[in-house]
């Protein structure tokens, strides 16, 4: 298992921003294991781990949640 206690979580908007794709492509993306997937937070809240967000970006055509 990861250890992700130095792990900062980004909000939706900053992934936007970083990624420079849409809310909804984000979330259908996720689904189909093809970006990470979010985090619940607290009811209603999620977020994404930097280091996750950062190795999609890294190499978005290589990423996969299958090993």
């Amino acid at each position: 298992m990861t250890d992700r206690r130095k792990d900062s979580l980004l909000r939706l908007a900053e992934v936007k921003k970083r990624t420079g794709l849409s809310r909804t492509t984000i979330y259908r993306r996720a689904g189909a294991g093809t970006f990470p997937k979010a985090t619940p937070i607290s009811a209603g809240l999620v977020a994404w781990y930097e280091s996750d967000v950062e190795a999609w970006i890294a190499d978005p055509m290589g990423w996969s949640t299958v090993a």
